[in-house]
């Protein structure tokens, strides 16, 4: 099973979800056709969806995110999802976040493995065409980007993790115990590729 996920996260810090005040849980707007909702624990806390999709290996995929500020200091963050095959952009979910104002500032992109004994198992991913759209409909194109690591590299317990751009496209690889390691904290640029999104984005559900 492989799953197409996207959370809101709480602006009240805890790991149980249960413990959150009325006032600061995450609202949902609407979800997509076949779409699961819920919410999630353990890592901080807010709201959950995802889609069961078996995306291939391989397959380029392409994915959207608005965050649009809204009432009562509130912003609602919306997530659409395609597959090449299918040509048409469909619904994740759109999440209401409170005590939050706010357009998207500091995106990222990251390579996770959650599953400690998979750790034997090279896992690599390619990022490009990457753009932001303004409140004024002007796009521009992500061509430069800072390659960071989480604490379980940052401590040195595991070494086998590298970043950077490959035939024109940004990339992140882990595990499988390769020793091309590459230094975090240092910024990669890849040459602008100019195909802008085609998106009318005023007629997605």
């Amino acid at each position: 099973e492989r799953r197409i996920l996207f959370s809101v996260w709480s602006p009240y810090k805890t790991d149980n979800p249960k413990e959150i005040p009325e006032d600061q849980r995450i609202t949902l707007l609407k979800k997509g056709d076949d779409v699961y909702t819920g919410k999630f624990g353990n890592e901080g806390s807010g709201g959950q969806s995802y889609l069961k999709h078996m995306w291939k290996a391989g397959q380029t995929y392409r994915f959207l995110l608005k965050a649009k500020p809204t009432v009562n200091n509130s912003t609602d963050y919306t997530a659409w999802f395609m597959d090449p095959e299918v040509k048409d952009w469909q619904l994740i979910a759109s999440f209401r976040r409170p005590k939050t104002f706010t357009y998207i500032k500091r995106p990222h992109s990251f390579l996770e493995n959650f599953m400690p004994h998979m750790g034997n198992k090279s896992r690599m991913a390619y990022y490009t065409n990457q753009w932001v759209c303004n409140t004024t409909g002007e796009w521009f194109e992500l061509s430069k980007a800072k390659f960071t690591a989480d604490a379980t590299a940052r401590k040195d317990a595991r070494l086998d993790y590298a970043g950077g751009v490959c035939e024109g496209k940004f990339f992140m690889k882990n595990g499988g115990f390769f020793s091309e390691r590459v230094a975090f904290d240092q910024y990669f640029e890849r040459e602008d590729q100019g195909d802008r999104p085609e998106i009318n984005l005023k007629i997605l559900k």
